[in-house]
């Protein structure tokens, strides 16, 4: 969740209801595309032939894209819903510019994810890493993080604190409070049903596996595009799910013509 989209060109810091809006409006001159607010329900068939339910009807389709993104699996620390997406982060590229030289905390999951601290140094020089006393932290990474100037934290988080719905600081376990304005984190994710109930060959982190060229899936006729195959995009992000979009429906029109092309016999 996000309150603004970020490092969008033409489009930075609008609000996504108002992306959506505009984009919407942009799509009237074309009056064979049709956007419908409902939900999937299930997609079964094959190629040239699927089959998508919806909520009043099913419809036919002889390619699907997903474009569904993933979802994230908070983290069960009080406080912490009511500032995801206000004062907690995932990506610095998409949110680091508007919070800069504020005082930073990025929750690590693992000792070799600790390093992450030290790339958010180039947002803030006031960054404190948390383990939140789930792991040992080597000596390597003890001076890793004292090279670039990162504090380390390792006592248990008890909840986080927010003042005017903006994170203001992180209680310890035994009470102690660290004052921050920013914290960055990257919770687990995983896909939608629709999405897993489709059989999709998945990669090692669960993202949907597709064709580097084409963006289709294990599933002939099923491509994918957005934040649920992003290793292939390069990454999550607005810009980056869009640019997936056009490529996969582009190589989805192209195989479509080439099909209406042939079936009419055309020279």
């Amino acid at each position: 969740m996000a309150v603004h989209v970020q490092n969008f060109v033409t489009r930075d810091g609008v609000m996504p209801a108002d992306f959506r809006r505009i984009a919407r409006e942009q799509l009237g001159p074309y009056p064979h595309v049709e956007a419908r607010d409902e939900r999937v329900d299930a997609i079964a068939g094959e190629l040239g032939a699927f089959e998508v339910r919806i909520a009043s009807r099913t419809v036919a389709a002889r390619r699907v894209l997903l474009c569904t993104g993933m979802i994230d699996e908070l983290p069960a620390l009080e406080g912490f819903a009511g500032l995801w997406g206000r004062s907690i982060f995932q990506c610095p590229y998409c949110h680091g510019w508007e919070v800069q030289d504020q005082r930073f905390a990025w929750l690590a999951a693992s000792p070799e994810s600790l390093s992450f601290a030290v790339f958010l140094r180039g947002w803030t020089g006031d960054m404190v890493a948390f383990t939140g006393g789930a792991f040992a932290v080597a000596g390597e990474h003890r001076t890793t993080l004292a090279s670039a100037s990162v504090g380390l934290e390792e006592r248990p988080i008890r909840r986080l604190l927010a003042r005017d719905d903006r994170l203001s600081g992180i209680e310890l376990a035994d009470g102690a409070v660290v004052e921050r304005d920013v914290l960055f984190v990257h919770p687990p994710q995983r896909q939608v049903d629709l999405v897993r109930s489709l059989g999709l060959a998945l990669d090692d982190k669960g993202f949907v596996r597709v064709d580097e060229a084409t963006r289709e899936t294990s599933v002939p006729g099923v491509y994918a595009a957005g934040d649920l195959a992003a290793p292939a995009q390069g990454g999550q992000g607005a810009l980056l799910s869009a640019a997936a979009g056009t490529r996969a429906a582009a190589t989805l029109n192209h195989a479509l013509n080439m099909e209406m092309a042939t079936a009419a016999g055309l020279p």
